[in-house]
């Protein structure tokens, strides 16, 4: 058998356990909350649709919001997501979220320092009133090294499929690589807690990053006999134990 009909066999059987422990937890009235952060190209969307490919399309949304409106722009900055929050059974998937303040508006000087510090302060407040009322909520971080970025951006520009992929903030994630590690590295110190952890994943596989995705989110999603799916430990792996794994 070839490595892709493998890779193919495997996230069906993967993405088959994940109806079950969707069905589970609606069943159960769970609330689910998945952050989807990394940089540019790492695989983030690829993940969210392997996903969400075969969950219940009425009790699961997929958040990609656009840039905030004026009106927005005047709130407090968390407000904006609450709207999108779960109810029991749901579950929502937030394709880049709240911290884009901690990576892209920092960098990009969208923000004002004091702004990005005060997220950094409130973020973890924030998610722990999450946590408090019952949701479940799934931090992760997809990291990429610079040499693999520099060439999915590359085709990118190449495959008329990709079209909608091609932002106009592409050509900053290379020439500002190290100021995105800077913010990465800082938000992971300040914002990975017991209550709302950060998890790793290594993306420059992405067919062995996705199947690790799966099984990683079918342990936290708790079903009963999810736990026995375990990721591959080099490439999903804690925050706090991220020293000299990320990319630099």
């Amino acid at each position: 058998m070839s490595k892709s009909a493998d890779y193919q066999t495997e996230l069906e059987r993967l993405q088959l356990r994940l109806v079950e422990a969707q069905a589970w937890a609606i069943e159960q009235g769970k609330k689910i909350v998945m952050v989807f952060e990394g940089r540019d190209a790492a695989g983030k969307d690829g993940s969210i649709t392997r996903i969400t490919e075969y969950m219940s399309p009425r009790q699961t949304r997929v958040i990609a919001l656009p840039k905030p409106t004026e009106h927005e722009a005047s709130q407090w900055y968390l407000q904006r997501y609450v709207p999108y929050l779960p109810g029991a059974g749901q579950t929502v998937l937030f394709n880049r979220s709240w911290y884009n303040r901690a990576g892209v508006e920092p960098v990009m000087g969208f923000c004002t320092p004091e702004q990005h510090a005060q997220f950094l302060k409130d973020a973890p407040r924030f998610e722990r009133m999450l946590t408090d009322s019952g949701i479940l909520l799934i931090k992760l971080w997809f990291d990429i090294s610079k040499e693999e970025q520099a060439a999915r951006l590359a085709e990118r520009v190449e495959d008329p499929l990709k079209r909608f992929k091609i932002s106009a903030l592409d050509a900053e994630a290379q020439t500002r690589w190290d100021a995105y590690s800077a913010a990465r590295d800082r938000m992971l110190a300040e914002t990975h807690v017991p209550h709302a952890p950060w998890t790793v994943i290594a993306t420059d596989h992405k067919k062995i990053a996705r199947l690790n995705v799966l099984r990683h989110v079918l342990r936290r999603l708790g079903a009963p006999g999810s736990k026995a799916e375990r990721p591959d430990k080099d490439i999903v792996f804690p925050a706090d134990g991220a020293a000299g794994r990320l990319a630099p």
